[in-house]
């Protein structure tokens, strides 16, 4: 690793400093033949970043770590986690590297973080490297979370790297640069939980308090406190994918951040026929992470972050158990609450309306929409111009004309205000056949229908002529999808 001649970007070492038992000083691997694939130069801005610079040979290389600012220390970041149920005590960073800490103009504090850099102490039997494909597909897909309004990491750049990496096939490979608040897990916490260091834990978890939830320094009890407000964050955050039909694909313990933003978009993909049972990871054989299952998934991982900080809670270990079980028992009233609003937001409900007569509204309309197997996205779009009085678009994706109309008459006499409608339900997400087509032409060098999909799914809200197929579900020939984690 060289350092990098960029005087203008400075990275901080917060958290090696703060927690350098969970920090592996590591450099990323030479890359022979760097090529900027796709920069987010919206991101770029925002972070203060001259995306000029970046383009250059030398922010390329700060973008594969193989050159960082003087004075940058980067790590592999050390974390356990429950992957399928089962507990690891020893994951971590195996082909990522945290380069450090920037600081924005707003003053705020975030990871500037590698996948693909090479193996770490971490990679167990991995090459740590990562292909384009995989790469670009959380390119596209955290960019669209981004657009949505749901909390997510972002990606800065895909840089191919020139280095061939081998899977199923030869593939080209690349380097991701991403940006998060922190990467600060679920997994950390029982990392530091199982190597019985207490000391360790209480500083981790004043970290997450200091970087993520402030609030929580002041409240009585500050690591329940702390606690609470990650299970806010997740309840909220999972309710937000239910609301748009994404599924994660590997909801592991390392996998869910304390921020509550979306993170490691491996496996994933935007339901398209709503079906609670919908799994598109190929490695999901069991359907432990279903689009239905997510929330009780999320709520299981909550548990487990109970477990780990347990010991900050309290001294004696039952009393600590009944303080985390009230509090783990308020993700499911959040996440409820939280998906009402949400879906009273989708059907353009008036503001004030009783949940006793929202409530059985959603319910109901979910039952549509599982029986009759109907495009989540389009019947969202369409039902505003219901509201409008054309009411067929969306009558025409339902078998049960008699079930629809029943309800549709129950919605439109609570007056829905479709121009609201139209604020969140979005025209456009990453239809899974269109990304396909998209990271099969990069992979052979085409970025065209890349940048295509990005141009609709950046601004998912806005109908544009020339994107109709953008907002239309894959033809049937596409077949049964399924999806890799590129490891």
């Amino acid at each position: 690793m060289t350092v990098a001649p960029h005087e203008t970007v400075v990275l901080g070492s917060s958290f090696a400093r703060a927690l350098p038992e969970m920090a592996v000083p590591w450099q990323a691997a030479e890359t022979p033949d760097p090529t900027l694939l796709v920069l987010n130069e919206p991101l770029a801005a925002e972070l203060g970043l001259d995306p000029a610079e970046l383009r250059a040979p030398d922010g390329v290389a700060l973008l594969t770590g193989t050159a960082v600012p003087a004075g940058a220390t980067p790590v592999a970041m050390a974390y356990a986690g429950h992957q399928f149920g089962g507990f690891n005590p020893r994951l971590g960073d195996g082909r990522a590297l945290l380069l450090g800490e920037l600081t924005d103009p707003a003053g705020r504090v975030r990871d500037l973080h590698l996948k693909g850099s090479g193996r770490t102490p971490f990679a167990r039997g991995g090459d740590g490297l990562a292909a384009v494909g995989p790469m670009l597909r959380e390119h596209v897909v955290s960019e669209a979370m981004a657009a949505l309004g749901i909390p997510t990491t972002r990606s800065l750049a895909v840089v191919a790297t020139g280095r061939t990496v081998r899977r199923e096939t030869p593939l080209p490979g690349a380097v991701l640069a991403r940006v998060a608040s922190s990467h600060l897990r679920v997994g950390s916490v029982q990392y530091a939980a199982a190597s019985g260091d207490v000391a360790l834990l209480r500083r981790l978890a004043d970290v997450a308090i200091a970087r993520h939830h402030p609030a929580a320094a002041d409240a009585e009890q500050p690591y329940l406190a702390l606690y609470e407000a990650v299970v806010t964050a997740q309840a909220e955050l999972v309710a937000r994918w239910m609301q748009v039909g994404f599924v994660h694909g590997v909801l592991n313990t390392d996998n869910v951040t304390l921020s509550g933003e979306s993170i490691d978009y491996g496996p994933c993909a935007f339901m398209e026929a709503y079906d609670p049972a919908t799994v598109y990871s190929s490695i999901d054989t069991g359907g432990r992470y279903a689009f239905g299952n997510q929330p009780v998934v999320t709520e299981w991982n909550l548990a487990r972050l109970a477990e780990a900080l347990l010991p900050l809670f309290a001294d004696d270990q039952e009393q600590a158990v009944a303080l985390a079980v009230p509090a783990l028992e308020r993700f499911r009233p959040q996440y409820g609450a939280a998906m009402l609003t949400g879906w009273a937001a989708k059907l353009g409900l008036p503001a004030g309306l009783d949940d006793a007569v929202a409530a059985p509204l959603v319910e109901g309309l979910l039952a549509l929409l599982h029986a009759d197997h109907v495009d989540l996205t389009s019947f969202c779009r369409a039902l505003a111009g219901a509201a409008r009085g054309d009411v067929a678009p969306a009558r025409d994706l339902f078998l049960d004309l008699a079930g629809f109309d029943t309800w549709l008459a129950s919605w439109r006499a609570l007056g829905p205000d479709a121009d609201a409608m139209d604020r969140v339900n979005p025209v456009y997400v990453p239809r899974n056949h269109l990304v396909e087509e998209a990271l099969t032409a990069a992979t052979d060098g085409d970025l065209a229908p890349l940048h295509r999909l990005l141009e609709a799914v950046t601004d998912p809200f806005t109908p544009r002529p020339g994107l109709e197929r953008y907002a239309a579900p894959a033809p049937v020939d596409f077949g049964v999808y399924r999806t890799f984690c590129g490891t």
